[in-house]
């Protein structure tokens, strides 16, 4: 009981400081003058996944729970995708499909591609040779990720910059001062760190009480916990009507979670991180393959049609998250 209750408090505090970083965050970025449209992309993907970076970080350092680690990556990869269908049940006025712009794809596509390198590492195992104490595709995902990055703003910088500045409008800051923003930003980051650093800990203490196993847990709680600043965010943004703020942080959020599993081998000098792993996080890694795969349909083929409250692709997409949930379930 008393895990639980430590999980559900961590669960709460990431909620609430994660959304008061992502409101000082975007003060920062217009006080500084440095360009909303980038600055502000770049705080909010550490924003949201900051819970990742130091959960993940802490399971393979002192928590000595490494499936922790990477099943709450694979598994935030699988939730930030649920989190679309969850988006088109509350966008009301359309398939939120129908009304996100189809440059998504590009991120989207860069992130299959680096799921699928993790996926390929995860089956061959230890077979992999290591570069120093790290695998050799831990060097791929820094190099991806940093191309995708590249290419995606290249690609979205007028439409981001556009949605930034309908931020700015929304939430008028001209009466805090940069100092007071910075300040609550340092003390917030602080909160989420001090909170996502117990994760490991109660996630292994549930995994031992339950009988569920590391590897559900992490791919299930410890990720929904870690994603939560996902929601906040993304459902802040379809609030103003800024889709494709709300879509394209899903997408991008999956790309960095990848990049965090890099960081995450550095900090596991014992090898190559996924050769240290059960295999069955593979499920994990072919779930969300399969999600983005059918958002990527449901961009491309804009279904105005709906059943119920869901668009056909939103359905597919709750129906894939069902299917990883159930086996992991069966393979704990």
């Amino acid at each position: 009981m008393l895990l639980w209750i430590g999980f559900i408090i961590c669960t709460l505090i990431i909620v609430y400081s994660g959304t008061k970083l992502s409101k000082y965050g975007d003060i920062i970025a217009e006080k500084t003058g440095l360009g909303r449209a980038w600055i502000g992309l770049v705080l909010m993907a550490s924003v949201t996944s900051l819970p990742e970076l130091v959960t993940g970080i802490s399971s393979v350092t002192y928590a000595g729970v490494p499936d922790i680690a990477v099943g709450d990556v694979l598994g935030s990869c699988v939730f930030n995708m649920l989190i679309i269908a969850i988006l088109d049940a509350i966008y009301r006025i359309m398939p939120i499909s129908a009304k996100a712009h189809q440059g998504h794809i590009l991120s989207a596509g860069f992130g299959i591609i680096l799921l699928s390198i993790v996926g390929i590492s995860l089956f061959l195992g230890k077979s992999i040779s290591p570069l120093g104490w790290i695998g050799p595709y831990s060097l791929l995902f820094m190099i991806i990720y940093f191309i995708a990055i590249k290419l995606v703003f290249s690609y979205e910088k007028r439409q981001i910059a556009a949605y930034m500045k309908e931020m700015a409008v929304e939430l008028k800051y001209k009466d805090i001062l940069t100092k007071t923003a910075i300040v609550n930003y340092s003390i917030n980051a602080l909160v989420v760190i001090i909170a996502a650093t117990f994760l490991p800990k109660i996630g292994e203490g549930i995994a031992e009480t339950t009988g569920l196993g590391q590897t559900f847990v992490g791919n299930i709680f410890i990720a929904i916990s870690t994603s939560l600043p996902e929601v906040v965010v993304s459902i802040s943004a379809v609030k103003i009507d800024a889709i494709d703020l709300a879509i394209g942080n899903l997408f991008g959020s999956n790309i960095f979670n990848i990049f965090i599993l890099a960081i995450d081998d550095i900090f596991f000098t014992k090898g190559p991180l996924l050769s240290f792993v059960n295999p069955n996080h593979i499920i994990s890694a072919l779930s969300a393959i399969a999600m983005t795969t059918v958002a990527i349909i449901g961009l491309t083929y804009r279904s105005e049609k709906r059943l119920l409250f869901l668009a056909w692709d939103s359905i597919g997409i709750v129906l894939v998250y069902v299917i990883n949930l159930m086996l992991l379930y069966m393979l704990r």
